[in-house]
């Protein structure tokens, strides 16, 4: 069976636990999407893990992870995670993690340019910074350096000759700055390029082969439903589609060959940067759920904002992903409380909306109508059992299952690998 994991709010719902669960009984995880700016979170007994760009079952043993050609790959972001799992006893063998041919590269040029950018906005969205969005954006220009090219020094001198021709000229005339110099970005890069060729291929073929032979695949989406490029908050999102639409563009596998979605979303809901953010706690609540959850982004360490779950949000990414089976991630931060409250529509102007609405005024300015059910506030964390469940917790998960429409299969109630409900 291929599976394909995805985050249904704002990212960071906590794909990284689940893909990791999930992983041990597939072959084959392939990342298709996004790039260094997203941040996946895995703790094994005392080990605490963050990846970024390799898929986090590559902490899985006789498993193949694959960086598919939708991502955008920064090798120098890449070779520091392939070293600091080395340091810590992983070696990470070609045989083990393939890289696409035809993905991406992020450049020093695209880092620069999205600071600078973001600076100069009065409407900053809260980008990384990583150079993803000026990557993809040279994707689609086509004017993009791929890994294919970084492994043909010829190609890849004459490309980043004419990119620099080109950035050069916008770093002085619109940002005043100086440019880049192409020896010292060649020379960077070749030796990345000496250091990543073991792991290149085509991973297109490479999958749709390993599929005919029965493997199983699992799909891991980075960010979330709302951060992708159509369907998410715009233009508070990241520069890819982050939603199922993404597998078959950014690995080559076609869409009669995903079976399932599983998707990701927490027992409420947070954001990390800029943009509208209708349940938003206030300051007392956001400290207090943030102590708890340890709700700082993987990737840039920046607190990210907390509030109530928003069944209309989770509904929408549930009928745009096709989703199947949903996973409540986090359900333990939600113990202690006596009330807890559950958003099922907006209203703004007098009018109530049901279904999420992609006009920037109303998502901005709506007020969500919240239902309130009671806390159960007992600890949940050594419970394996739903049934088991105080009848509170219970209550809730049922709820979120009626609003959103999709069955609940799985309920983290933990950070550890073992602390998940599986009804």
């Amino acid at each position: 069976m291929n599976i394909v994991v995805v985050g249904a709010q704002w990212g960071d719902e906590g794909k990284g636990k689940l893909i990791d669960i999930l992983s041990k009984d597939v072959d084959i995880t392939v990342r298709y999407q996004g790039g260094s700016n997203a941040g996946h979170t895995v703790i094994v007994g005392t080990e605490h893990y963050v990846f970024h760009l390799l898929p986090s079952a590559i902490l899985r043993k006789g498993k193949v992870c694959v960086i598919g050609n939708g991502v955008v790959v920064d090798p120098k972001a890449l070779l520091e995670e392939i070293d600091s799992l080395k340091k810590r006893g992983i070696r990470i063998s070609p045989q083990q993690l393939k890289i696409a041919v035809n993905s991406h590269i992020v450049m020093p040029y695209h880092r620069s340019l999205d600071g600078l950018r973001e600076k100069m906005r009065e409407h900053k969205i809260g980008t990384t910074g990583r150079g993803i969005g000026p990557c993809y954006a040279d994707k689609v220009t086509r004017c993009g350096i791929r890994m294919v090219d970084l492994l043909n020094p010829r190609v890849f001198e004459n490309k980043l000759k004419d990119n620099l021709r080109e950035k050069n000229e916008y770093f002085k005339k619109v940002f005043n700055q100086g440019g880049f110099h192409f020896d010292e970005i060649y020379d960077e890069y070749m030796g990345y390029a000496r250091r990543l060729k073991p792991y290149v291929c085509d991973t297109a073929l490479y999958v749709n082969a390993e599929i005919a032979r029965k493997k199983s695949v699992l799909f891991e989406g980075a960010q979330g439903a709302f951060l992708d490029i159509d369907f998410g908050t715009y233009p508070f999102v990241t520069s890819s589609n982050t939603m199922v639409g993404g597998v078959a563009s950014g690995s080559g596998v076609a869409p009669v060959k995903i079976h399932k979605v599983i998707a990701a979303v927490k027992a409420y809901t947070t954001r990390v940067g800029e943009g509208p953010f209708p349940t938003e706690f206030d300051a007392k609540m956001d400290n207090e759920i943030r102590a708890k959850g340890k709700e700082f982004g993987a990737t840039t360490g920046r607190p990210r904002r907390c509030g109530w779950f928003d069944s209309v949000l989770v509904r929408y990414a549930a009928t745009v992903g096709g989703f199947n089976e949903l996973a409540i991630m986090k359900l333990d931060v939600l113990d202690e409380l006596k009330t807890i409250k559950l958003c099922k529509a907006y209203k703004y102007k007098g009018k109530t909306f049901k279904d999420y609405s992609h006009d920037y005024e109303v998502v901005c300015q709506a007020k969500p109508v919240y239902e309130e059910m009671p806390g159960w506030q007992t600890p949940l964390g050594k419970i394996r059992d739903f049934r088991k469940l105080p009848s509170q917790a219970r209550d809730y998960i049922n709820r979120m299952e009626e609003l959103v429409g999709v069955p609940i299969k799985y309920i983290s109630i933990g950070s550890e690998r073992d602390e998940i409900i599986v009804r």
